[in-house]
């Protein structure tokens, strides 16, 4: 199984909006994905800002590649998210699980 984590920060004020804007795009397409194994959605609120740490779980390169495309290291956004982001990372980091 392979780990897929995106990072994003957003305004404090933004939190609960940006929240309901991801459960719109990402998570629903992360859950429309075939392959895809679920989503942990992490936030934390410090100094003004909420990080939002998104951890998805694929069964393969494939269907990450299904999900991302062909440079599936490329981090995936969607039309609002320059409205709320403070910052649009390029990439993503992936991690494979390892058993014991």
């Amino acid at each position: 199984m392979i780990a897929r984590i995106w990072r994003g920060v957003v305004r404090e004020a933004d939190k609960d909006i940006y929240y309901e804007y991801l459960k719109k795009t990402g998570l629903e397409e992360y859950a429309a994905t075939p392959g895809n194994r679920g989503v942990y959605t992490l936030r934390r609120v410090a100094d003004g800002k909420c990080e939002f740490l998104l951890l998805t779980w694929w069964d393969s390169w494939d269907a990450i590649k299904a999900f991302a495309g062909s440079d599936y290291e490329k981090a995936v956004y969607y039309p609002e998210d320059e409205k709320f982001l403070l910052a649009m990372e390029p990439k993503v980091t992936h991690y494979e699980l390892m058993q014991g």
